[in-house]
């Protein structure tokens, strides 16, 4: 049952702009952001990096599956998702039950540039970032390609532009 509760999710790479672009875009429609991962933090009062070290990546997500679950429930939210909750079958499954699928989608380089400083992205912190972010690509890639009902392009273009078309192309889905 597509827009049950009409979530919108971003989903995409890390550095993709799920976060900065969901924000923009919960303002420009007047709808409440959740950034999955600032909740997962929130609700267990510590930093994901730390979560992995005691918890190890099947733990996070797991913790990620829960929050998940839980925050679709919410009407019309803008959820900027982390850029591996696409992996669980399960949470693909909520994902295109609860709303509209959003793939934000750069270049490796692009996301090399934009994630290079950032040491809060446990599945980069390694000696060959740009090497990690074509595995993680070839990896979800074909998974974001699947869920998505809109894909975007964030490379060069301004937070505004992206934001803006967004809200183009999901006037033109309602009209469809």
């Amino acid at each position: 049952m597509k827009n049950q509760t009409n979530c919108l999710f971003l989903i995409g790479m890390p550095g993709s702009g799920k976060s900065t672009i969901g924000k923009g875009l919960a303002k420009a429609l007047g709808r409440p952001f959740i950034d999955l991962d600032h909740e997962i933090e929130a609700r267990c009062g510590v930093a994901i990096p730390v979560i992995f070290e005691i918890e190890g990546e099947p733990g996070f997500r797991k913790r990620e599956s829960q929050v998940l679950e839980e925050v679709a429930q919410q009407p019309d939210v803008v959820i900027a998702t982390g850029g591996g909750a696409v992996l669980a079958e399960s949470n693909r499954e909520i994902l295109s039950q609860h709303g509209v699928v959003i793939y934000l989608k750069a270049s490796v380089e692009e996301l090399v540039r934009r994630t290079s400083r950032d040491r809060n992205r446990p599945l980069l912190a390694t000696n060959d970032p740009k090497t990690r972010l074509y595995e993680l690509l070839d990896e979800r890639s074909p998974i974001y390609d699947s869920l998505a009902d809109i894909v975007v392009e964030t490379g060069s273009a301004s937070v505004p532009s992206v934001v803006q078309q967004i809200v183009t192309r999901l006037k033109d889905t309602e009209n469809t």
